[in-house]
């Protein structure tokens, strides 16, 4: 091994330069990181460092075995979903220990193919698995610049561009929900939003508990349908309100929350010596897709004085179709409103949006801590673009530029049509499984079907009980390349699949 000369290290990527001054004794921990970077039998990765050559062709043949196998196969119907293997088998194949020496860019390259030929084809045509499918161009154009600046969304400082640009973002889709002004932040997924917007809540109607915790508290009481999203219940539990504090509310025959019995609950509650101080409602439910009652939910949340948060993480992009907006009527006298559009819009993960009508910075006020090294007071430009302090962590990854790129190229009616597009398809399969026997499913087949599609990899669908119904397909249709031909497949599949059962 040769030795390496220690010389003036830039931390945090330990650039080498001629020292300008003596070197500082290290302590056994930096000696050990530094050995661990610059040691010999890690040549072939460090070289790369200084290398700009070689990173662009690095980067280059990465980039093409992307276009190649995970853009144009992985959204190719002729090629399958996935290349199922089993756990054991799977972990053999990718060679997934982790040793003391590197491995040459031909080793490297490798792996990479390998994770993506066994990775489920998330945009592939016949992927109906997930709230989450499709592969916009322009999206992952503005996850790859995202992931190459790597910066962290807190400050203007250290993220200009990110900052004006989410701020824009977040008025284009309030302004969808019909107010002119408000606040909101990207979160890391749905269910992060769904909990902000309960501990907002909870501030805002009891702000002592953010310095004097839950003993300044007394019992309250969330309501929610039976057919909410389960972050609702984690939720609870997380903030330490319980489980047992959320409600919940029946909902009819079609998923969607009953207002009457809403009411009920409340006075139940209250009867109880509860308070009640928040209802979400749900604009998509998971399993059965349905857009709850808002204006009805809207009058008892008045009536009582309560918060009202809406859960549109599926259904709030339905917002952009002038033809089926109205299943979200009155949406606009929400308090707070979650939103994905890496669900119906294929903007890809994550792209959450928490949106509040509130203009009282109650974002900040709830969840800042006005950090001194972050957030200082005297900056030379307006802090309120600093918007780190509006969350509870600190580094937040940028989820703005997809969208905002997508939404450039496509405009909103080329959104529009996307989601319309989705609408008139699901109608299609609709009327296409009333003309064929067999897909009302009274016997306990939807498992082994769905082991039969994924070992194939033809095709991927969720399945799930609801109620007393036994396991059924929940065909999820957002994909923006999603023709009626692909429907056609997915019946003639299953009818394939399950031809001996």
């Amino acid at each position: 091994m040769t030795p390496h000369v220690l010389t003036k290290l830039c931390p945090p990527c330990l650039h080498s330069h001629a020292p300008a001054s003596p070197v500082p004794p290290l302590t056994s921990g930096q000696a050990l990181l530094i050995c661990a970077i610059l040691m010999a039998d890690s040549e072939a990765l460090s070289s790369l460092a200084g290398d700009p050559v070689a990173v662009e062709a690095l980067l280059q043949a990465v980039f093409g075995i992307v276009v190649d196998e995970a853009i144009q196969k992985g959204t190719s119907a002729s090629q399958k979903v996935c290349e199922w293997k089993e756990p054991e088998e799977l972990k053999q194949l990718l060679d997934l220990e982790l040793r003391g020496q590197g491995e040459s860019q031909e080793q490297i390259l490798e792996r990479c193919r390998a994770v993506i030929r066994y990775s489920v084809k998330t945009g592939h045509p016949r992927f109906f698995n997930q709230l989450f499918s499709g592969l916009d161009p322009h999206a992952l154009a503005g996850r790859i610049i995202t992931e190459s600046l790597n910066t962290s969304q807190y400050t203007y400082e250290i993220a200009p561009v990110f900052v004006l640009m989410e701020e824009e973002v977040l008025r284009k889709l309030r302004a969808l929900v019909g107010w002119s002004s408000g606040d909101g932040i990207f979160c890391p997924g749905g269910s992060i939003s769904n909990m902000y917007a309960v501990n907002l809540a909870r501030y805002q109607r009891y702000p002592d508990c953010k310095q004097r915790g839950l003993r300044t508290l007394p019992p309250l009481a969330l309501f929610t349908s039976k057919e909410c999203h389960y972050s609702i219940q984690k939720g609870a539990a997380f903030l330490g309100l319980g489980t047992d504090s959320v409600r919940v509310v029946k909902a009819d025959e079609r998923g969607r929350m009953v207002p009457e019995d809403l009411e009920r609950q409340i006075s139940l509650a209250e009867a109880e010596g509860a308070v009640p101080f928040l209802v979400s409602a749900t604009s998509g439910t998971t399993v059965l897709g349905a857009f709850d009652p808002l204006e009805a939910i809207a009058d008892v949340c008045q009536r009582h004085g309560l918060w009202l948060h809406v859960d549109a993480a599926w259904g709030g992009s339905v917002l952009l179709s002038q033809t089926h907006r109205h299943l979200l009527d009155g949406i606009q006298r929400a308090d707070s409103v979650a939103w994905n559009p890496h669900k119906l819009l294929a903007a890809g993960l994550q792209c959450s949006a928490l949106l509040l009508q509130d203009t009282s910075n109650l974002l900040k006020r709830c969840h800042g801590s006005q950090a001194s090294y972050l957030f200082q007071q005297d900056k030379f430009y307006d802090v309120e673009l600093d918007t780190g302090d509006k969350v509870v962590q600190c580094g937040r990854r940028v989820d703005c530029l997809k969208l905002w790129l997508m939404w450039k190229a496509q405009g909103s009616q080329g959104l529009e049509r996307r989601i319309d597009q989705a609408f008139a398809l699901a109608g299609y399969l609709v009327e296409e499984m009333k003309t064929r026997e067999g897909f009302e499913l009274v016997m306990e087949v939807a498992p082994v079907l769905k082991e039969r599609m994924v070992k194939a990899g033809s095709m991927m669908i969720g399945y799930q009980p609801h109620g007393t119904r036994g396991n059924f397909f929940r065909v999820v249709v957002a994909n923006p390349a999603l023709t009626c031909a692909d429907i056609d497949f997915l019946l003639n599949e299953l009818e394939r699949l399950g031809q001996d059962l």
